[in-house]
């Protein structure tokens, strides 16, 4: 890793690439997303920090991933892709896996909302969902592949191995380096990082985003009733976030 990175912060790098303000995350960005941000003792998330008990929105439990270790390898590449850092916890605290996991077990996984049908071409990352495999059918590809590409370079299962080596598999598939069937590997890669970000900033419903934590890093409120007491300060307004389920009581 370069050392110029080690002293940016996911603020820093939200900034300059625009996802603050919106914009869509493009291609390349493995410096950024993936990479940059190892933890200064070079240290990966422990399983420890799968647990989220006592947590807003934490999940009861897996329904798609039911083996650990395909749940633990995704864990930790999301960590990678959105680490913890000195401004707020990374994607694991945030229950991001679970929320990969349980999206997995529904339409998002099944593509049951989206046409399916051939002829199925290799397309541009600009068109679009081109496979015949639905999400969850390359998620577990997808997982299976990171295990197999840690175990051919490094002798470890993906889970094991440290934040660099993590990150060296992860631009590779990013880098379409990797054989997969039916899908390519920068695709998953995509898939997985899209995933990952909506999981870390999603309603807490869909148990992620923890104690809406995520929304906290932005400073977004949430879902609001009114901003009458507060629309004509002209003062920046912090304001505790809600969730979609503060409204239903």
């Amino acid at each position: 890793m370069a050392d110029n990175q080690q002293g940016l912060s996911r603020r820093d790098f939200l900034k300059t690439t625009g996802i603050a303000t919106g914009a869509l995350v493009g291609g390349g960005l493995i410096g950024g997303l993936v990479g940059y941000n190892v933890k200064k003792d070079g240290k990966t998330a422990n399983e420890g920090q799968l647990a989220t008990e006592g947590v807003e929105g934490a999940p009861k439990g897996l329904m798609f991933l039911t083996n650990q270790n395909e749940f633990h390898v995704l864990s930790q590449a999301t960590e990678r892709i959105f680490p913890e850092d000195d401004l707020g916890p990374g994607a694991i605290a945030l229950g991001v896996p679970y929320f990969i996991d349980n999206q997995l077990a529904g339409n998002y996984g099944s593509n049951a909302r989206e046409y399916m049908q051939g002829p199925f071409f290799a397309g541009e990352a600009t068109q679009g969902y081109q496979s015949a495999l639905t999400r969850a059918e390359i998620f577990r590809q997808g997982i299976a592949k990171l295990d197999e590409e840690a175990n051919a370079r490094y002798e470890k299962g993906f889970a094991e191995l440290d934040a660099e080596q993590m990150d060296t598999i992860l631009t590779a598939f990013q880098k379409n380096e990797v054989e997969m069937k039916g899908v390519s590997s920068e695709f998953f890669f995509r898939l997985l990082r899209q995933a990952t970000l909506e999981g870390a900033y999603a309603d807490p419903i869909y148990n992620g985003n923890a104690n809406m934590e995520g929304w906290r890093m932005k400073g977004f409120p949430g879902h609001q009733m009114a901003y009458v007491n507060v629309i004509e300060e002209e003062k920046f307004q912090v304001i505790e976030p809600k969730s979609i389920s503060s409204m239903q009581h």
